[in-house]
């Protein structure tokens, strides 16, 4: 581990006391020298502190004398307005309060000058009714107030335990003061909506005044607080089970960001409404999160997705890591413990991270979310592998049979379970934004696994009947009909009537389309590097292990299989199958 001078280093409450009155300075901040890593220092729970240790140099050479943290390191624009480049306060606070034999920064005179200079243009940025910009120096952000209540407040907390900068504490607490009053008015559209825009966002502002009412406690904002909680559920979680985005479903901010920060407000407040949130979107996981059978990960139903495109998940995710907070809920939702790393997984992949003799990655910027140690405060609530095996097993698509239809401000979410498949479908007069993809989505086998994974964003890699131009019928909505019966029927089409497309599902799955001219079948394959596929005139063959799957269109045809070079998967790459035909096309799938 790197060396600090003498001069450089000024350890513990001496260093602290200094540093508690200490004037912006008015040159460019000096950095602290720079660490290397030891894997082996880091106690198991804390090997996400090892990357970020290899951050606090170079940041704090990247911020200028306002205290502005240049550089680009976590967020666009990155601009002296944008309040939500500021959030790496959290990190420089911790290492600065924090006493840990790999940490040499505790104390540190360079890096408590360079936060409390980077709290005062963070606090300087705060506009008088109580919020903070982002995009323009204007603008009354959400996504800024209510991130930066979160940081802020834990901030604070570090603060006060070690005792430093005890007037930038009294300024972070007139701030919180004046970000809650405005953020929990349910008058402010800006924050409130029906439904919301962006569910995670309010949600953090909401963590985020959980902690800072318990560190200065208000009567009235507590009460507002209540009601808010109370509100989220109601116009922040569809009927379907998704949090809203863009009136939407989107499983990386409903996974990634959103149930991390309902897991903190409840860790901070004990409101049992969001238990209740909680259990409604992991029966809603059950459904979109489809789980290998060989154990190996997860894909997500993300065709339906509004903003963006988490398209797998790891079976076991060690540091750092986004989802680690919603382990949480384990208790209360013992279902979650499906979506999370068991315990003994997880401690085998930390064992062999501290085992390797390979240097500590950096960081790349932008993607230094100060989140992943900001979560870190909670210790750790993951389930056992047999309470996790055992969620597992209590997935819906682990029965043999079901048919479940969910339906949302215009939109219909179709879920189809047969002993030899599992289909997903997303149709309606509407869909959520311009990104999201209509008609199936995704094709699962109970023993071969994720076979088609229809991508949102994406006219090239999406299940739909394409014509000439690229112009798929999946982009746009595209209303259907559920005439039932079994194998299981539904019909869907463009509003034009210009594709005219009809399922079953049952032993077989049967796709006939009717264009209005020629047209090509398009299909996202997913195939494993194991996999044999043989393409013939007549069809394709994909065998996996010992079950075949045979995509047949029973006549001569021109088809093509191309690699999707920018879609990656561990193990694994997307092949598209694209099949012109006349306007008329049966598509059988059978499984052996």
């Amino acid at each position: 581990m790197n060396a600090f001078s003498r001069r450089s280093l000024i350890t513990g409450a001496t260093a602290i006391g200094l540093l508690a009155t200490l004037p912006t300075p008015a040159h460019a901040l000096p950095a602290p020298p720079p660490v290397t890593p030891d894997r082996r220092a880091f106690a198991p729970g804390e090997q996400r502190f090892a990357q970020y240790l290899m951050l606090v140099s170079p940041m704090v050479a990247d911020m200028n004398s306002s205290g502005f943290f240049g550089g680009g390191w976590w967020r666009s624009p990155n601009v002296s307005y944008n309040a939500r480049v500021q959030e790496h306060v959290y990190t420089l606070a911790w290492f600065a309060t924090q006493s840990r034999s790999w940490n040499p920064y505790r104390g540190n005179s360079l890096v408590l000058t360079a936060l409390d200079a980077g709290l005062g243009h963070y606090l300087g940025l705060q506009h008088a009714d109580g919020s903070w910009p982002e995009y323009s120096a204007d603008q009354h952000s959400l996504a800024a107030t209510g991130f930066a209540m979160g940081y802020l407040s834990k901030t604070n907390a570090l603060l006060k335990r070690a005792a430093a900068l005890p007037s930038r504490q009294a300024q972070i607490t007139a701030a919180l003061r004046r970000a809650m009053t405005w953020f929990l008015d349910p008058s402010n559209g800006t924050v409130w909506q029906s439904p919301l825009t962006w569910a995670n966002q309010t949600t953090s502002g909401l963590a985020g005044s959980a902690l800072a009412l318990k560190q200065d406690p208000d009567p009235a904002l507590r009460q507002r607080l209540t009601e808010a909680f109370r509100r989220l559920t109601t116009v922040g979680q569809s009927p379907a089970g998704f949090f809203y985005e863009e009136s939407g479903a989107d499983t990386n901010y409903n996974f990634e960001v959103m149930l991390p920060e309902l897991a903190d407000a409840w860790r901070q407040s004990g409101d049992p409404n969001l238990v209740a949130m909680t259990r409604k979107y992991t029966d809603w996981l059950g459904y979109n999160l489809l789980r290998e059978p060989d154990g190996s990960g997860w894909f997500a139903n993300i065709a339906t997705n509004s903003r963006t495109s988490s398209k797998f998940y790891a079976d076991v995710r060690p540091d750092p890591e986004r989802t680690a907070l919603n382990a949480q809920f384990v208790s209360e939702v013992p279902n979650l413990a499906a979506f999370v790393s068991s315990r003994e997984d997880l401690a085998a992949a930390r064992a062999a991270w501290a085992a390797s003799s390979a240097p500590v990655p950096a960081l790349v910027k932008p993607d230094t979310s100060p989140r992943i140690l900001a979560h870190a405060i909670y210790g750790e609530r993951y389930p056992s592998r047999a309470e996790r095996t055992a969620a597992i097993a209590r997935l819906p698509y682990r029965r043999a049979h079901f048919t479940e239809r969910r339906s949302d401000q215009g939109q219909d979410f179709l879920f189809v379970r047969r002993p030899r498949w599992y289909v997903g479908g997303y149709f309606g007069a509407r869909r959520a934004t311009s990104l999201a993809r209509t008609g199936l989505t995704f094709l699962w086998h109970p023993v071969a696994g994720t076979l088609v994974q229809s991508m949102n964003n994406n006219n090239h890699a999406c299940w739909a009947t394409v014509f000439p131009g690229q112009a798929p019928d999946s982009n746009g909505p595209q209303q259907a009909e559920f005439p039932g019966g079994e194998p299981y029927r539904f019909r869907y089409r463009t509003p034009s009537g210009s594709v005219v497309t009809e399922v079953t599902v049952g032993d077989r799955i049967v796709r006939s389309v009717r264009a209005q001219s020629a047209a090509t079948e398009q299909i996202p394959l997913v195939v494993r590097d194991s996999d044999t596929v043989a393409l013939d005139s007549r069809g394709l063959t994909l065998t996996r292990g010992r079950t075949v799957i045979r995509f047949d269109w029973a006549r001569p045809l021109d088809p093509r299989l191309r690699p999707a070079s920018t879609i990656t998967y561990p193990g694994r790459r997307m092949e598209i199958l694209t099949v012109p035909h006349d306007g008329t096309f049966t598509l059988t799938i059978t499984a052996r």
